[in-house]
């Protein structure tokens, strides 16, 4: 695994703070891990195109 190096701070509004919340609940997952996830299918999208 890649050594991590970068921090990102974002804002959210309340309703998808509250989703985030709510999926990593569901799936007992961290934040940060949907997060990363969620950045590496955008890298998968962009290689497709």
């Amino acid at each position: 695994m890649n050594k991590l190096t970068k921090r990102l701070n974002f804002r959210l509004t309340e309703d998808e703070y509250e989703l985030l919340e709510k999926y990593c609940e569901a799936t007992v997952r961290s934040k940060n891990d949907v997060l990363r996830e969620l950045i590496r299918t955008l890298k998968r999208k962009t290689l497709d195109s």
